[in-house]
C-alpha cells in the first residue's frame, strides 16, 4: 500500500504536486474543468496543512516547444476561481529557473509551473531536468493518475532525487483503491462491461477481468469480432480479422474459467454511419451484406441492464456503440443509466467511458469515475505504472 499525503508532515514544507491539468481548450477557454475539480481535495488539504505548494502539469502536445496556445495561464485562472484563493504563475517558462519564486513561498501559498512539456526533457525523463524539479521541493506528491503510466521526469525521474517522501495524492489514492483493491477482491456478483472499437486494445483487460469477474458483457465494435469468430456474418461492420484467433481464445478461456462472456443478441444496423441514416434493429443472424453494426439493440440493453442491476460490483470501460452519433448512443446511455441505478459499487474507466457517463448525465451516481484513460486500462490489465511504482510504501 502506498503512502499518501496524509501520512507525512507537510507543514511549512515545499511540496511538489504532479497534477493532471491536461484539460480541453477552445480558443484559450477551458471547455471541461473536471480534471481541475478532481485535484481540489489534495490542493485544499495541503493549503489547510500549511504546505508551500508547487503544482506541475502538462497540457496538450507542444512537443518540446513553447507554444502560447498550450500555456497553463487559463488553468491558473480557473484554479483561482475554484479555490477562491490566489495562485501564483511561474514567472519563467522554464521550471529550472523558478527557484527564487519557489523558495519565497509562504505557508498555504501556491505556485503553478508553466507547461512541463514545453521542454522535451520532461517526456524523455531527463535526469538533470528531474533533479531541477526535485530541488524545488522537500516532499513529492503524485496526484496525476492519468499520467502515471508514463515514465516522465515529473512522474518518475523526480522521485530518484527528492530528499523527502514521495507519496500519493488523495485522488491517486482513490484510483488505486477502486481500480486496484476493489477489482482484485470484489463483492460478488462482479460484472465487467467492456466496449470500444477494437478487441486488440483490450485483450489484456478482458483476460485479466475474467480472472476475478463472474460475467463479462461485451459491446461496441469489438463485439463484432467476437461474433465473427462465432461464425456470424457481419456485413460491412468494423471487424478485426487479425484478432479472430485471439477472440476465439478468449471465448474458450471464459468457458474454461466458468465465466459468462456475453455478446449482443440483437443490434442496430445501418448502411451508413450518419445521424439521419435509415437504421433498423435486427437479430445477429440477420445482418445483410450492406449493413454495419453501430449499437446494441433493445433486447441486449435489457439483458445487460439486468445483469448490472443484480451485481454488487460493476466495472465499465468503453462504449456499447458509436455513441458520438445519434441514435447510435442509445445502448451506451442505457447501460450508463443501469450503472447509475445499481445498488452495487460502480467503477467507470477513463477515456470514452467518461464521455458516455457525462452524456447520460449520471456522473453523480457512479461510485468512482477514473481520470485516467490509458493509465486505467493498463492498471486494470495488471500492469505496473511507473508513476505509481516510484511512490513510497507505507
Amino acid at each position: 500500500m502506498k503512502k499518501t499525503v496524509k501520512d507525512v508532515d507537510v507543514k511549512g514544507k515545499r511540496v511538489f504536486v504532479r497534477v493532471d491539468y491536461n484539460v480541453p481548450l477552445n480558443d484559450g477557454e477551458i471547455t471541461d474543468d473536471t480534471r481541475i475539480q478532481k485535484s481540489l481535495e489534495t490542493v485544499e488539504y495541503l493549503i489547510n496543512q500549511g504546505a508551500r505548494i508547487i503544482l506541475g502539469s502538462h497540457l496538450g502536445r507542444p512537443k518540446g516547444e513553447i507554444k502560447e496556445e498550450f500555456s497553463m495561464v487559463p488553468v491558473r485562472d480557473r484554479l483561482q476561481e475554484l479555490l477562491e484563493t490566489p495562485v501564483k504563475m511561474a514567472e519563467n517558462n522554464d521550471p529550472r529557473k523558478v527557484d527564487n519564486q519557489a523558495m519565497s513561498l509562504e505557508d498555504g501559498e501556491i505556485l503553478l509551473l508553466e507547461n512541463l512539456r514545453f521542454y522535451s526533457e520532461e517526456e524523455a525523463n531527463d535526469s538533470e531536468f528531474a533533479l531541477a524539479l526535485a530541488n524545488l521541493a522537500e516532499v513529492y506528491v503524485n496526484d496525476a493518475f492519468g499520467a502515471a503510466h508514463r515514465a516522465h521526469a515529473s512522474t518518475h525521474g523526480i522521485t530518484k532525487h527528492i530528499k523527502g517522501d514521495c507519496v500519493a495524492g488523495l485522488l491517486m489514492d482513490k484510483e488505486l483503491k477502486f481500480l486496484g483493491d476493489t477489482v482484485r477482491t470484489p463483492e460478488r456478483p462482479f460484472v465487467a462491461v467492456i466496449g470500444g472499437a477494437k478487441i486488440s486494445d483490450k485483450i489484456g483487460v478482458i483476460d485479466r477481468l475474467m480472472e476475478t469477474s463472474d460475467k463479462v458483457l461485451i459491446g461496441g465494435g469489438m463485439a463484432n469480432t467476437f461474433l465473427l469468430a462465432k461464425g456470424y456474418r457481419m456485413g460491412k461492420s468494423l471487424v478485426e480479422e487479425e484478432a479472430l484467433e485471439q477472440a476465439k481464445e478468449l471465448l474458450e478461456k471464459a468457458k474454461n474459467r466458468g465465466v459468462e462472456l456475453l455478446l449482443p443478441n440483437d443490434v442496430i444496423v445501418a448502411e451508413k454511419l450518419e445521424e439521419k441514416a435509415p437504421n433498423r434493429t435486427v437479430y445477429i443472424d440477420n445482418i445483410s451484406d450492406q449493413e454495419m453494426v453501430l449499437d446494441i439493440g433493445n433486447d441486449t440493453i435489457e439483458k445487460y441492464s439486468n445483469h448490472i442491476h443484480d451485481a454488487k460490483t460493476v466495472v465499465m470501460n468503453g462504449p456499447m456503440g458509436v455513441f458520438e452519433t445519434k441514435p447510435f448512443d442509445k445502448g451506451t446511455v442505457s447501460v450508463a443509466k443501469a450503472l447509475a441505478e445499481s445498488f452495487g459499487k460502480t467503477i467507470v474507466g477513463g477515456g470514452d467511458s467518461v464521455s458516455a457517463i457525462n452524456r447520460a448525465g449520471v456522473e453523480d451516481d457512479i461510485s468512482h469515475i477514473s481520470t485516467g484513460g490509458g493509465a486505467s486500462l493498463k492498471f486494470l490489465e495488471g500492469k505496473t505504472l511507473p508513476g505509481v511504482e516510484a511512490l513510497h510504501e507505507k
